[in-house]
């Protein structure tokens, strides 16, 4: 039987944080931070919990049934799996997570020279998703070369600018924020979404799971077993640098109080850290970071969907690429502000599919527990969701008197009612340890 030695775990550690660490880890901290105050420990523990132990959990429920997210959303049936991963995918590339990492490395390298109007974002974005399109359609050995020199760049200057942020605040903790005053455990809860890494674990999953298949192993509890030490690995590397940008935020109120975005805090604290110099090698090492996670995004995109409809793999990468484009010149912050609904309404549907994969032994039938828990998970998701893009007067009024329906968590006692209920009526019933697809 063939297991891994240390120094491989290690390696398979490290590759799995370089592909959780991107955009939307190195800029929601930094404004939850200031946002958060005095309130920083909680807001921080909400947020690690969704920014890195949900993630670790998805890594986790995936090697449990292979690595992919066919098999996880098995017990849904097809149809409805295609559906969520269809959600996925959309969230992780064109909507969301592709255009941020165009804005991002904009605002934190180009905006601070060229001052940020839409003909340079323009401009810029022309050129990065240029750059984009030629790697995602070229790909060969240039991206995993890129990878394995700015991976360790990045991870230096991270260590940079969180050890500064410790030792040299830019001031004292600030005053909390409104929305942190009364529940900062929830909002930082509800910040750790915007990450989208729980998302991108379910894609990420088969990446790892075939990674140690790769090294030779065969046995399934191995590849499980192996696949939740890489994700502790990763878990304790973005715990790290969360906090860090957390402190880092939460003390750079005075030179930094009118920011919008982390990207604005970010680049204010380095500014007046570092100097000039120092803004300009951040920014260089964040754009190629950047990059690297947009072309990796868009293979992935262009390889799902691809597979999934009658089109080249070729044609989805140049048209999510150039959707893409438009998007990332809505600029930052409203682009942040869109997606908001978007991942209040479809975390939630991550959350409990993980959970319920992970209590999978506990189901006599996994898909009479999965599909009525999961339907009313929906339903609540999608009501929160509009209630977070300003829709409240469109909800009926006994949403809104849920428990946490303030906070965009109504669906938590509906679902977890729900569980019960199908898990006892799964007991009545009895059946065969089988999944129906």
């Amino acid at each position: 039987m063939t297991r891994l030695k240390g120094s491989d775990l290690l390696a398979l550690g490290f590759m799995t944080f370089a592909l959780f660490l991107g955009a939307g880890n190195i800029i929601f901290p930094p404004i939850a931070g200031m946002a958060a105050g005095e309130n920083i420990g909680l807001a921080a523990l909400g947020f690690l919990l969704t920014g890195v132990g949900l993630p670790l959990l998805t890594i986790v429920a995936l090697a449990r049934v292979g690595g992919g997210m066919a098999l996880l959303t098995a017990p849904l049936g097809k149809r409805a799996g295609v559906l969520f991963a269809v959600a996925v995918y959309l969230a992780i590339g064109p909507l969301f997570a592709t255009p941020r990492t165009a804005v991002v490395s904009f605002e934190m390298g180009v905006a601070p020279f060229s001052g940020n109007s839409s003909t340079a974002l323009l401009l810029y974005t022309l050129a990065y998703f240029a750059a984009v399109l030629f790697l995602s359609l070229n790909p060969g050995q240039l991206v995993d070369r890129i990878g394995k020199y700015i991976t360790p760049v990045l991870l230096a200057a991270l260590l940079v600018l969180g050890g500064a942020a410790l030792l040299v605040p830019a001031g004292e903790i600030g005053q909390v924020a409104p929305d942190y005053q009364s529940a900062p455990f929830v909002q930082g809860f509800l910040q750790g979404y915007l990450t989208m890494d729980t998302l991108g674990a379910l894609v990420f999953g088969i990446v790892i799971a075939t990674a140690i298949r790769d090294h030779g192993v065969t046995d399934g509890k191995l590849i499980t077993r192996y696949s939740v030490i890489a994700g502790l690995i990763a878990a304790v590397g973005l715990s790290l640098v969360y906090l860090a940008l957390f402190y880092l935020g939460a003390t750079s109120q005075e030179i930094a109080g009118e920011a919008q975005n982390g990207v604005q805090v970010l680049t204010a604290y380095v500014q007046h850290t570092f100097g000039t110099a120092g803004s300009l090698l951040l920014a260089v090492v964040i754009t190629l970071a950047c990059l690297t996670t947009a072309v990796g995004l868009l293979t992935a995109c262009g390889e799902f969907f691809s597979s999934l409809l009658p089109v080249s793999y070729r044609a989805v990468v140049i048209t999510f690429g150039l959707f893409s484009l438009l998007v990332a010149n809505q600029g930052l912050t409203q682009l942040i502000s869109f997606s908001i609904p978007v991942l209040v309404g479809l975390y939630p549907l991550a959350i409990v599919l993980v959970a319920l994969s992970l209590l999978d032994d506990l189901w006599c039938s996994s898909p009479r527990v999965f599909r009525p828990v999961m339907t009313v998970t929906l339903v609540f998701g999608l009501v929160d969701g509009i209630a977070a893009a300003g829709g409240k007067a469109l909800i009926p009024s006994f949403f809104s008197q849920l428990p946490l329906a303030d906070q965009s968590l109504g669906w938590l006692w509906p679902v977890l009612l729900t569980l019960v209920l199908a898990a006892v009526v799964d007991r009545v019933l009895g059946a065969p340890k089988t999944v129906v697809v």
